[in-house]
Parts: structure tokens; sequence; C-alpha cells
């Protein structure tokens, strides 16, 4: 028995056209949000939470109800082509609202000016600004107009000149200031913008569990790690592949803060759309879904066609208490993880001073790396034991991370990054099939929505606990309160019991043994 790569990296393009989605998502809208609309960190992270709302009770529902869902074109595929079709045209109507925010900022530029600047704030006396460090301070008390002219600038030991990084930390909250006197003198943009927000978030709520059951649908049970370590890669190929947008565009660039994403937004629309267009023209669900069931007979994973369908056959009190463990782990991970991943954009630029979109695509680029093998690994010596040895090294490059600034090798940041990668796919690649293991045939859609449920109650909670935080004590809060709660998945994952695939290949797959899997 081995795994079909060919077919599994067609049934991928579901994924890579999801993880390129939010790829841009995450990097952009809290740019859009802090910069364009002028909210603190807290709001920002609110809206950033509005996904992970929705998902908490669309994604179980949409995945529940695509088991029961019976088509020519298969249980998944309807969910994945209206979805992917709504986001795309969502994404681009966004950019339009972006664009329309953008001409209100029109006079956002004098902001680089000292001497503009001080004009700017002259009709707000104790106009109240926030530094990146959390500090609060009042124009006029903080520098006088000359002695703010002198620090824009300086010159490095080759004789360049570079702007100032006191220079940065103070035009960047000057500039969301203005974003946010233009913003409530008028609302109506904000408005429009968060509403095709919310559809275009529903849009994707649609299809993201359908899409991620079809793997377990056409790949027998001992085979999904691998499966799952390919679909993780290319979905991680579609990520790389919109971080490289970005450094196209230039997204991370200060300089660029104030950008139109309109061009940005179509190409990323475009990359979605041929990626589903490909997936259409190749997968045939119907008949790969039967072909796993007859595998699951032919190679003793189930008993019978029917037993492989079944739509739900029970846990017993030790399952049960080894999917919370699983699930409580997924929580306490996606904790860690998801702030980094939602706030490092903001993160980088306003601590480090440097471009997120190459750092980001570094630690993408090791999990791609890492995929394939991890999946090996984890065939080898189980999925418990994998993720153990992920969770050490998430930690560890995560409190490690905590401890670089704007003067740290940029070098240093991007190997951390890295070894986050490498952690991340070991986490990632064995965390799902461990709970869809513990599913039956016919309601593999229904695990992934509790998959997601735990996922997504993490992600609704920590943008806006870190903002919140970030916000109260400074940005550096970031990597400390990420590397805390990576730290405590390695508890609750010593209490998981169930789910791993070396023990059932030993206990029910004696059929397999001296068969290459």
């Amino acid at each position: 028995m081995k795994l079909n790569y060919k077919r599994t990296i067609l049934v991928g393009f579901a994924f890579f056209l999801i993880c390129a989605f939010w790829q841009a998502y995450d990097n952009t809208i809290p740019l859009i949000l802090t910069n364009k609309f002028g909210m603190k960190q807290t709001w920002s992270g609110v809206i950033m939470a509005l996904d992970n709302i929705l998902a908490l009770f669309m994604l179980p529902m949409f995945g529940a109800i695509s088991d029961k869902l019976k088509s020519r074109y298969g249980r998944r595929t309807p969910f994945i082509v209206s979805g992917t079709i709504l986001a795309a045209v969502m994404l681009i109507a966004i950019s339009f609202v972006d664009a329309a925010q953008l001409k209100k900022l029109k006079d956002v530029a004098a902001i680089d000016d000292p001497a503009a600047l001080a004009v700017v704030y002259d009709e707000e006396q104790n106009a109240e600004l926030m530094t990146p460090d959390g500090d609060t301070f009042v124009l006029k008390d903080k520098y006088t107009k000359e002695a703010f002219t002198a620090i824009t600038s300086q010159v490095t030991k080759d004789g360049k000149l570079k702007t100032n990084q006191e220079y940065t930390n103070y035009v960047v909250p000057a500039r969301q200031a203005y974003a946010r006197g233009v913003t409530a003198s008028s609302p109506l943009t904000l408005v429009l913008f968060i509403i095709i927000l919310l559809i275009m978030l529903l849009s994707m709520s649609i299809f993201r569990s359908p899409a991620v059951a079809l793997m377990p649908d056409v790949t027998i049970k001992p085979l999904r790690s691998k499966a799952n370590a390919i679909i993780n890669l290319m979905g991680t190929a579609g990520g790389i592949l919109v971080l490289g947008l970005g450094m196209v565009f230039s997204t991370g660039s200060v300089k660029n803060s104030m950008m139109s994403y309109m061009m940005y937004f179509a190409v990323v629309a475009g990359l979605m759309l041929l990626s589903l267009l490909v997936f259409r023209l190749t997968v045939k669900e119907p008949a790969w879904a039967q072909e796993m069931r007859e595998d699951s007979v032919k190679y003793g994973v189930e008993e019978t066609i029917e037993a492989a369908n079944e739509n739900d056959r029970g846990l017993s009190k030790a399952e049960v208490r080894s999917l919370l463990f699983i699930l409580g782990s997924i929580v306490l991970w996606f904790f860690g993880y998801n702030a980094v991943t939602s706030k490092y954009s903001v993160y980088a630029t306003n601590i480090l001073h440097k471009d997120y979109n190459l750092t980001l695509m570094i630690a993408q680029g090791a999990a791609i790396v890492a995929y394939l093998p991890v999946g090996i690994i984890a065939s080898k010596i189980g999925r418990k034991k994998t993720i153990l040895a992920g969770v050490i090294m998430l930690t560890v490059a995560f409190g490690a991370a905590a401890l670089m600034n704007s003067e740290s090798p940029t070098m240093l940041m991007n190997v951390l990054f890295a070894l986050a990668g490498i952690a991340w796919a070991t986490i990632n690649v064995n965390s799902f099939p461990m709970v869809v293991e513990l599913a039956s045939g016919g309601n593999i859609g229904k695990y992934t929505g509790f998959y997601y449920t735990a996922s997504m109650a993490a992600q609704v909670a920590t943008p806006m606990v870190s903002g919140f935080l970030m916000d109260k004590f400074g940005m550096r809060i970031l990597f400390p309160y990420a590397a805390v709660f990576v730290g405590l998945a390695f508890v609750t994952m010593l209490f998981v019991k169930h789910g791993d695939s070396k023990p059932e290949a030993k206990k029910g797959l004696e059929a397999l043994e001296g068969v290459d899997d």
C-alpha cells in the first residue's frame, strides 16, 4: 500500500488556495485597520478575530452538512467551488473600499515632514500618542519642532543617510492618529469595509471544513499523516507564493504603509481562481472516495465497505478523554502560534524595523522542507512523540525571538523563524490525523469540525488578548506570551492515549506487516 502522491497533490490545490487567501488576509488586513483606519491594536485584534468567531459555528456546521450531501460531484466539491468564487470576488471588492479610504487620507504624506507634522497637530495641543513600546506621550511635551527635525535622519558609518528609528517610531503612531481622526469624522467607509469583510469571511467558512475533510475521504487511515504532509506542503506553497507577491509589491515596507492594495488583492484573487480551476478539472471526488473504502477493506483497516462508510461507531470513555486532550492541546498551541502570525507584521514593522515578508517566507520554506520527513518520522515513531518534539522546538523558537530587537542580526531572527516553521510542520502534520483517526468513514466532516472548533476558539481569543496586552505592556510581550501557551500544550499532549498511528497499526493492521506504507 502506497500513497498516491499525484492524487494527493491535486486534492491539495483546495488547501493551496485557502492558505494563499489567509496569508494575504493576515498580513494586510491588520495594516489596513491600523494604518488606514487608525485602529489601536486591541480593536484591530477584535476585527481579526471575526473570522475565528464565525468559524466556531460555521466550520462544524458546514463540515457536518457536507457529510450528508449527495451529489454527482461528491460531498465536498460543491462547497469548495462556490465558496472560493465568492471569496475571490469579495477580496477584489474590499480593495476598492481600501482605495476609497486612502483617498480620504490624501494629506497623510505631510506627516513624514517634521515641519508639516507639527502643523498637523497644532490643532490638537494635547494629542496623546503611543510609542511601539506602549508608552504614551503628548506631542508638544515630547519634542519641539526643532528637536524633532534634528532626529529625523542620521548618517551611518559608511556615510549613507538612513531614517532614524526614533523618527520612525514617532511617525507611525502620528499617521495612525491622523487616520483615526479621519475615520471618526467619516465612518461610512469603515462600516462598508467591515460588511464586505464579513461576507468574505462567511464565504471562506463555507468550504474550509469540506476542503480539509476531502483528504481523509480519499486516503486510507495509515497513510493520513503522509497525505496531510502533502496537503500542508501545498498550503505552505500557497502562503509562500503570496509572501513573494508581498515582496514584489513591497507590502511590508514602512514607506508603503499607505499604499493601495488593489493590484495586490487582484493578483491573489486570480491565483485562487486558477487553483480552483486546476482542482475542478483534475479531482474526481466520488470515484476516489469509493477506492479508499475498497482499499480499507482490502488491507484490513475496515471489515466491510459498509463499516468504512459508517456514520458513527461511538467512542469509548478513554477515546473521548484522549479526544478532549488532543483538542485542548490544539487550543493551546494555536493560542501561541496565531498570536504571532496575526501580529507579526505590526511587530516587525514597529519593533524590529524589518520587512516581515522575507522572515515569514523563510519560516514557510522551512516548513515545506520538513513536511515529508515529518510524515515519515511519524509513521515510524508515532504521531504523539513527533508532536511533542515539535512543541518543544516551537517553544524554544518563540522564547528566543522574545530577546530580539532592532539591533539584532536579521539572520538570527530568520533562523528562529525557520525553526518555528519546522516545529509548526511537525505539529500540524500529525494533529489533524489524530483527530480524524477517531472518526468513522461517514462523519469525517464532523470531526474536522471538532478540530477547527478547537483551533478557532483559540484564534478568536488570542488576537484580542495579545492585542490588549500589547497595548497595555508594549509590543514586546508578544513572543513571551506565545512561548508560554505553546509550552503548556506539551503538558496536555502527555495525557493523549488514542489517535496515534503506530499503536493502531500494531493492533488492527496485521495485514500490512512488511508492506511499504
